[in-house]
């Protein structure tokens, strides 16, 4: 028959020392959870960190000078395109549509001109430089699709009737009966001189009527 092991006996008043043991995993769990949340709670209470403004448009007063400055350069081109930027930002303002008006006029650009003028008055009608530019445009797009006709020999029929009822309201508006005044006759040498037969030079015959570019539409 085994023999069983008997019990070890300690002797009162000993101390018995247990081993203190390693966490196990499922007392580890709730901390961590804990610990996650105070993180997240940390993050939701940063503040927002501001974005970035975006830089201020520049006002008219600035566009207008840069493209004036730009036009002085001769950067034609970057002037054109700081105006049309600004009539963009600007809707409401005519400054730079009367602006692209009067360099498209100093160009000889004379259908772009009226269109950038025609722009400005919708914005202003009553503004002098841009009825301006409209009416001497189309008074030098005209005269030169006349010359180009009547050096053709097309200028009859209806288009004829409609040159010469243009150049009567033209007349009518200026208060002038020809388009174009003959120049002046110079002034006569005076009386004769003392003392001397020879009469004085008569002043340069005045030019013809043909000074006048409608004289023909009479």
């Amino acid at each position: 028959m085994a023999s069983t092991k008997a019990p070890p006996i300690f002797p009162s008043g000993s101390v018995l020392h247990v081993k203190e043991c390693p966490m196990k995993p499922a007392t580890m769990l709730p901390r961590i959870a804990c610990f996650a949340s105070a993180l997240l709670l940390a993050a939701c209470a940063t503040p927002d960190q501001p974005a970035p403004k975006k830089p201020a448009a520049p006002t008219l007063a600035q566009v207008m000078s840069d493209a004036d400055a730009a036009a002085r350069a001769g950067q034609y081109e970057r002037a054109m395109i700081l105006l049309q930027r600004g009539g963009s930002s600007y809707p409401a303002d005519k400054a730079p549509w009367l602006q692209m008006a009067q360099m498209k006029f100093d160009r000889g650009q004379y259908g772009d001109a009226i269109g950038h003028a025609l722009e400005a008055l919708e914005r202003d009608p009553d503004d002098k430089v841009a009825n301006s530019i409209v009416a001497v445009s189309g008074l030098r797009l005209s005269g030169k699709a006349l010359a180009d006709l009547s050096r053709q020999n097309n200028l009859n029929g209806s288009l004829r009737s409609e040159a010469q009822d243009l150049a009567k309201l033209l007349r009518a508006s200026i208060g002038e009966d020809v388009l174009v005044p003959p120049a002046r006759r110079p002034a006569a040498a005076g009386k004769r001189a003392a003392g001397s037969g020879t009469p004085a030079a008569k002043g340069a015959a005045a030019p013809a009527s043909g000074a006048d570019p409608f004289s023909g539409l009479k």
